[in-house]
Formats: structure tokens, C-alpha cells, sequence
């Protein structure tokens, strides 16, 4: 009898071991390296939680810690503002009126600040140096891993023969979508954003950028 006993038991704990679900591997840390450019990896679209759990984390972050993001977690950041999620005609993650796309978008680490190349998925610098107080007015701005400056180009709509402020209105709301992406993306991936909606006076100039047909749409800081 006690042999049949452990011999069920052994049958049991075979079978036990035998459906447990395997342990998932852990996600990839590389660090980013803040050369000239910076070629970011193929974003992983099987990382985070679901729409709705997404959702339900959304929220303004205004405190964040020194540690910097990943090459992983920068890519899926990018990737969610202006990705191209269509290769077959360009289209991007986000909405975009009139599918003109007018904006760019612009990294500024403590490094540097980059520009977001959709086509190569890739950031190019732009400017060497800190200029993290120039992305925003509050303290945390520079506390940040990451801020995003979406710049709108008004040149995009040349010949749409629409008025100055039809132009700005719409690519405010571009500007809108991309944000909101990435924080949905943050939320659901243990990141934290938030949207704001200043940046220094002169943050174009210190980008680089000269003529009334640029302006300063958003920004965004994301980090941990």
C-alpha cells in the first residue's frame, strides 16, 4: 500500500513540474551610448500590459529618479511618439491631419539633444552639452532621464492656403497624439511622463532652429 502511495505522489509531482508555465527571461538593459548617433533597437511590441490596464495607470508624473532609461525602454518611447508602425507608406504611430506629419521630434539628455529619424529608427545629435533646463519651466524637467520637444514645421502646409493659426491648431493636436502615446506607453511599461505645455523662450534657438515657420508644439518628460 505505501508503495502505491509514493508511487502516486511521484506521478503527481512529475506532472507538476511538467505544466508549470517556464520563467520568462528578463527584459534587455542595454545602456545607450550618446555618440553622434544613436541606432535604437527594433522596438519589442510584445513588452507591457494591456490597453486598458494602460488606462487605468495613466497619470502626470512629477517626480522621477536619477536613473537613466535603457536602449530598450528609449526605443519603445520613440517608437510610441513617432514610430513608423506602416512601412509600406511611412505612416507613423500616431494621427496625423491631413497625414502631413509636420513635426519633429527632439531628445534632450543631460548628453545632448538628438533628433528622432523615424525611417532608421535612430536619434541624431543636434547639439552637445546639458540643456535640459531649456525643455521645460519646472524643477523635475531636469531631474528626467528624457524630455521630448515636439517642434512643428509650418512649411509642411505651404500651398494648403490655410490661415496661420488653422496651421498651429492642427499641429498642436499632432502634437497631442504623440504625447499621448508615449505616456500610454510609460504607463504601461513602468515608466512615468507627463505633458507640458512650456519650454524656455529661446528653446528653438538653442535646437537650432531660425524662421517663423518653426514653433514650439509640446514637450514631455519621461524617466523612472
Amino acid at each position: 500500500m505505501k508503495a502505491i502511495l509514493f508511487a502516486a505522489a511521484a506521478l503527481m509531482m512529475t506532472a507538476c513540474c511538467q505544466t508549470q508555465t517556464p520563467k520568462e527571461e528578463p527584459l534587455a538593459s542595454t545602456p545607450v551610448v550618446y555618440g553622434e548617433v544613436i541606432e535604437l533597437p527594433a522596438p519589442d511590441l510584445t513588452r507591457g500590459v494591456n490597453i486598458s490596464e494602460a488606462l487605468q495607470n495613466r497619470r502626470s508624473w512629477r517626480e522621477y529618479s536619477a536613473e537613466k532609461l535603457s536602449m530598450e525602454e528609449l526605443s519603445g518611447v520613440l517608437w510610441a511618439a513617432a514610430g513608423i508602425n506602416r512601412p509600406e507608406n511611412d505612416h507613423l504611430t500616431a494621427p496625423s491631419a491631413l497625414a502631413l506629419y509636420p513635426l519633429t521630434v527632439y531628445a534632450f539628455f543631460e548628453e545632448g539633444i538628438y533628433r528622432y529619424e523615424a525611417k532608421g529608427h535612430r536619434l541624431v545629435r543636434v547639439k552637445e552639452g546639458n540643456f535640459m533646463a531649456k525643455a521645460g519651466m519646472q524643477d523635475f524637467v531636469e531631474t528626467a532621464a528624457l524630455n521630448l520637444v515636439y517642434v512643428a514645421d509650418m512649411n509642411t502646409y505651404e500651398g494648403r492656403k490655410m490661415p496661420v493659426e488653422k496651421v498651429k491648431y492642427l499641429c498642436g493636436q499632432d502634437a497631442a497624439g504623440y504625447a499621448e502615446n508615449v505616456n500610454l506607453y510609460t504607463a504601461g511599461t513602468g515608466l512615468k511622463s507627463i505633458t507640458r505645455g512650456g519650454a524656455a523662450a529661446d528653446v528653438l534657438q538653442v535646437i537650432g532652429l531660425e524662421g517663423e515657420n518653426y514653433f514650439f508644439a509640446l514637450a514631455q518628460s519621461v524617466g523612472k
